[in-house]
């Protein structure tokens, strides 16, 4: 049932001529270099620590390694993250 829900969103969303990203509820992410990362449609922090970020998403989670991590901007469904950057892991 929810594989018929994606793809009707994914026509949808192609037809309409607007991003998947606002139609199917997947997040949206912004690296630039290695020290400044935007995360857009989350749904919460699960950890952080200053090595480690772990964001839960609509599916599974999205990890996080680096060092000196720092969250500048935290929105109900926005992230602004800076430090240095090294790994980033989508969990199921």
């Amino acid at each position: 049932m929810e594989k018929n829900r994606d793809t009707l969103n994914r026509v949808m969303a192609d037809f309409l001529e607007i991003p998947r990203d606002l139609v199917m509820d997947i997040p949206k992410l912004t690296l630039i270099g290695r020290n400044e990362l935007y995360i857009e449609n989350h749904r919460g922090i699960i950890e952080f620590q200053a090595d480690l970020l772990r964001i839960n998403l609509s599916r599974g989670f999205i990890e996080i390694q680096g060092n000196n991590l720092e969250i500048k901007t935290l929105l109900p469904e926005e992230l602004f993250l800076i430090g240095e950057i090294n790994t980033i892991v989508f969990r199921d």
